[in-house]
């Protein structure tokens, strides 16, 4: 498509204010060696301060947690400045980005209905909006001048990376990519003339680079070139000479991979165990989110391998960054928010029983819900019945209303498998896998601790960009399996072959936050669909399930009977007066006579 004159314009404009390129940067697609230049580029006269040195101040993260029910933005400092609440509210804010001056922080919100750019200062305290549009904007990142943010966009039924200017409201956003393919998490050069981001446009997520000194499709180099695995969340490190990224695929957990610009013909080399990593400011040391079936750490590596910083355990981490402050006194207003008390998402009611022996627990029946035994524990029930309302208000509909399961009495049997399953002790739910048919429900694979577990995503009702989000990761069809292709049958179904489009919620993510806990495939889910327990929900209150069952029923219930042999049945007896065949006359041999022989005369 030919470009109009007004978008080689603002091109112009972009590259004239991100600085004059650099003798060493590539004026072609193909990638050469550069030396090492410690040349910064000059920020206008409005840009913000110089960034400090590396070194000095103190090295502090900027999170998105989990913060009762919604994802909101954190600092913390391992050395002087423990987990502190940066913005509160019914509302989301993730994917943080630190300017190179370390005073504010870009990051993503729907605090007010749709998904735009935020700016909020450090240094005062106050947020202001980037951008106001009905589409998804989310993964902001700074150029090195800080007078532009680049991002991503939902526009035309697919990510697309887009750039805006910080220091002038007036000046169009640029469009970047223009492809039907998904491009996502841009991350922006210290240089200033190259763009990493991640794309599918080969067919897998691979990390691509753009080049901003050539205005036409040839400024797209694909580096990874994994066609194995699924690579994003690129990041510089402050020199430029190293990008890292994340790739995952079913045969190898998530990891933190390096490539090093210097010399581009090397593959990428694995570092360590972990996604979304994010650069200290002397490039030695890399932070990083480490995912487990039901739960996140923040961790640190040095760049062999080895670990910086303790683990510290989070229920879920929806984007990082981490950078020198110059200082780590937070302004007063921030108060406010570090020390709101939340309201609880729901509190536990227990219905006093007193003919229950023993004080056991009882099982309460669930209003308005469609199962075979509309019941639940009497310690969770009120966190389905908060999650179902909350499930409502992000989606515009009611997934909950009809269940495959809820509790199962011991007197209904379960699947193959599941002899010591958690809908016995009326702890989990299952979800109806009629809305996984009826297009309604979508499920993308986890491969975590030698496991493979399931991400939930529900389709909300509305597809304006007020409810959910899009879809980063082609889906796993189950039903392939049944499409006469005998690879599908025998990894037990097949990704999709595009990103379904329009606005989905992260129904895993958000049951994390009520307390519900997906449970893990079984060994046979390739070849037995009703091992795949993609739909099984369970809190487990910190009990195993022998525990969990004496909750609601005696000890001999766990107590396996000893097998009984019936008696052997009494053999037939034997008839007499049988008459004995006569024995077979032996047959006496005949004497063969021999020939006489006359003498002759």
């Amino acid at each position: 498509m030919k470009q109009s004159f007004a978008f080689l314009l603002l091109i112009g404009i972009l590259l004239s204010a991100c600085g004059p390129a650099p003798t060493e940067a590539p004026a072609s697609p193909t990638i050469t060696a550069r030396p090492v230049s410690t040349r910064t580029p000059t920020p206008a006269a409005s840009a913000s301060p110089t960034p400090p040195p590396p070194g000095s101040g103190q090295q502090t993260f900027i999170l998105s947690l989990h913060d009762n029910g919604y994802n909101h933005l954190f600092a913390y400092s391992p050395s002087s400045l423990n987990m502190t609440r940066l913005t509160d509210g019914q509302w989301d804010d993730i994917a943080p980005s630190i300017s190179p001056d370390g005073t504010r922080v870009a990051f993503a919100s729907n605090r007010n209905e749709y998904w735009d750019i935020y700016l909020l200062d450090l240094v005062s305290g106050q947020t202001s909006r980037m951008t106001d549009t009905p589409e998804y904007d989310s993964t902001p990142t700074w150029s090195p001048d800080s007078q532009w943010i680049v991002f991503e966009s939902y526009v035309d039924d697919n990510l697309e990376i887009m750039i805006k200017s910080t220091v002038d409201a007036n000046i169009p956003v640029i469009r970047l990519t223009n492809h039907p393919a998904t491009d996502q998490h841009p991350t922006w050069s210290p240089q200033g003339r190259l763009i990493a981001f991640s794309s599918n446009r080969s067919g897998e997520f691979e990390i691509w680079l753009a080049s901003l000194d050539q205005p036409s499709d040839d400024r797209y180099i694909n580096l990874s070139n994994s066609p194995l695995r699924d690579d994003s969340h690129p990041t510089w490190s402050p020199d430029g000479n190293w990008l890292a990224w994340d790739g995952v695929s079913p045969a190898e957990p998530e990891s933190i991979y390096l490539w090093d610009y210097n010399r581009p013909g090397d593959p990428a080399r694995r570092v360590a165990p972990g996604g979304w990593p994010a650069w200290n400011d002397n490039g030695t040391q890399l932070a990083a989110r480490l995912s487990t079936p039901n739960e996140d750490y923040l961790v640190a590596y040095n760049t062999n391998g080895t670990f910086s910083l303790p683990a510290v355990p989070q229920q879920s981490i929806r984007g990082l960054d981490w950078r020198n402050m110059p200082n780590t006194a937070l302004p007063v207003i921030f108060s406010r928010a570090a020390l709101a008390s939340p309201t609880p998402l729901w509190q536990v009611s227990i219905e006093i029983i007193t003919d229950l022996p023993n004080n056991r627990s009882s099982i309460v029946r669930m209003e308005n819900i469609q199962a075979p035994h509309p019941y639940l524990h009497d310690e969770i029930n009120e966190s389905f019945t908060a999650l179902r309302n909350r499930v409502i208000v992000e989606t515009g509909w009611d997934a909950l209303a009809n269940l495959e399961n809820a509790y199962v009495p011991l007197t209904s049997t379960l699947d193959p498998g599941n002899n010591e399953g958690w809908l016995y002790t009326g702890r989990a739910f299952a979800l109806n896998p009629v809305l996984l048919n009826a297009g309604w429900m979508v499920v993308v694979r986890d491969d975590l601790d030698g496991r493979t577990y399931w991400r939930l995503f529900l389709r909300t009702l509305a597809q304006d960009g007020s409810q959910g989000e899009p879809l980063r990761n082609r889906p796993w069809d189950l039903n392939a399996r049944y499409n006469l292709d005998p690879l599908a049958y025998e990894q037990g179904g097949a990704y999709f072959n595009e990103i379904p489009s329009g606005y989905w919620l992260d129904f895993t993510d958000l049951a994390r936050q009520y307390g519900w806990e997906r449970q893990p495939a079984q060994t046979n889910w390739r070849t037995y669909f009703n091992g795949v327990q993609f739909n099984e929900f369970v809190i487990t209150g910190g009990l195993d399930w022998r525990s969990a069952m004496l909750q609601l029923y005696p000890f001999d219930i766990l107590v396996t009977p000893t097998a009984i042999i019936p008696a052997t049945r009494t053999p037939t007896p034997t008839p007499t007066g049988y008459r004995y065949r006569s024995p077979t006359p032996t047959v006496t041999a005949t004497e063969t006579p021999r020939p006489t022989f006359t003498p002759a005369p």
